[in-house]
């Protein structure tokens, strides 16, 4: 790497870069000592980004900032048709081994006191993806170095996304311009700052939930809180909707489905002895199970509508679809475990648990199968349990290191496994 990107003066790295852990293996081509070598580089990286984020659907600088490096390492990135993402193949063959990276941040503020603080006022990389993308560029000018050599036995495929964070999501846009054409399978991976730096974890099957909205608007006659045998009492429908709805879904899918519908928002009227005329309740839906998720919207629509009609109250029920449910394939959880524990050591690697969180990475397994894990990104001694989209989040950057050489490793495990 030849970036002109540096760590400012009096600026040292948070922990020391990570050497080979005890029970890893070595990475092939000598790239353990090339990392060793370029890790304040990445973090130099890491910090820029960090420090100019740039909100869903404005990731230009980012994505040319990607684009720059991997152009300088001797590969052809080619932007998405807004250039606000990147795509870049490394090596040849038939088939592919897609890794993703997502670039945008968070509409939040950046309240840490540190050198690399956002820039941006409104705008925070709260969420990791700024790790995300600079372990994704490490990987690629580590693969590159590989295939300069000749020694990459195939054709991996990086992919920076937009948009993750924001409805309509940035995949189906790299989807729609080539990211999954000739994809045997995908690996991507998601800053966990409750796993220690270190740990990796990994699950099969479930891993993140389905996100869709629900807005429900109801209408009716209004008028005095003293009277309302004659009006149809929205606030008291509403309740009903808040209350009952969630409790009859319970009742109406397999628990085992993982299904949660929470009401966020409830607006209805403005004094208090009288009863409005319009009322609104919107929910988030999350939901496990991808069979289940499916019948949904039909399912939920129509249980809406039978707790609304006893009340006499009108009902309008938009039903919103999110993402789906990320559901790691067998196979692909089998092979980025195998390689994590090779990266890492096997000790290092731990079960994941279960997010009701949304993952826009959930598109990429309609076209192939694939698995995401999480990157221990958690702070020694940090005396406040971090979380993503906190307004404080920050990580110990020895991640990236671990980060690149689990998915280096993965590529090349899968590289072999699906070829």
């Amino acid at each position: 790497m030849t970036s002109a990107l540096t760590l400012p003066e009096g600026s040292t790295l948070t922990s020391n870069w990570p050497e080979t852990l005890p029970g890893a293996d070595p990475l092939p081509g000598h790239l353990d000592r090339w990392l060793a070598s370029r890790g304040a580089e990445l973090v130099a990286i890491r910090r820029h980004i960090h420090a100019h984020p740039e909100l869903s659907g404005h990731e230009f600088e980012t994505a040319a900032l990607v684009a720059r490096e991997l152009a300088v390492a001797g590969l052809q990135p080619r932007f998405l048709p807004r250039g606000n993402g990147v795509i870049c193949d490394i090596g040849s063959g038939d088939r592919v081994i897609a890794l993703r990276a997502d670039l945008d941040a968070l509409p939040l503020p950046d309240t840490k006191d540190v050198p690399y603080r956002s820039l941006v006022s409104g705008a925070a990389h709260a969420c990791g993806h700024d790790v995300h993308t600079t372990v994704l560029l490490g990987v690629g000018l580590a693969l590159a170095q590989l295939d300069q050599r000749g020694e990459l036995p195939g054709r991996v495929r990086l992919l920076f996304q937009p948009s993750e964070e924001k409805f309509p999501s940035g995949a189906p846009e790299m989807i729609s311009a080539g990211a999954m054409k000739d994809v045997a399978a995908i690996y991507a991976l998601h800053c966990a700052p409750q796993l220690p730096v270190g740990l990796i974890g990994v699950r099969s099957g479930a891993f993140t939930a389905a996100a869709d909205t629900v807005e429900v608007r109801l209408t009716g006659k209004g008028g005095h809180t003293a009277r309302p045998h004659l009006t149809a009492d929205l606030v008291h429908a509403l309740a009903r909707v808040i209350v009952d709805g969630p409790a009859l879904l319970d009742r109406r899918v397999d628990p085992r489905a993982g299904v949660s519908m929470v009401f966020g928002a409830v607006h209805a009227g403005e004094a208090a002895n009288a009863i409005p005329i319009e009322g609104v309740a919107k929910a988030t839906v999350r939901i496990l199970n991808k069979d289940a998720w499916q019948q949904a919207p039909e399912l939920i629509t129509q249980l809406i509508k039978d707790v609304v009609a006893a009340t006499g109250a009108g009902v309008e029920v938009r039903y919103t679809r999110g993402v789906p449910p990320v559901i790691n394939d067998r196979m692909a959880t089998a092979v980025i475990a195998a390689a994590a524990g090779a990266a890492l050591g096997a000790e290092r690697v731990v079960e994941a648990e279960i997010s009701m969180g949304g993952e826009d990475f959930a598109f990429y397994l309609d076209h192939a199968p694939g698995a995401m894990i999480r990157l221990g990104t958690g702070i020694p001694g940090s005396e406040v349990r971090m979380d993503i989209h906190q307004s404080g989040f920050d990580v110990d950057e020895r991640a990236i290191g671990y980060g690149v050489r689990t998915m280096v490793h993965t590529a090349l495990a899968a590289l072999s496994s699906y070829f």
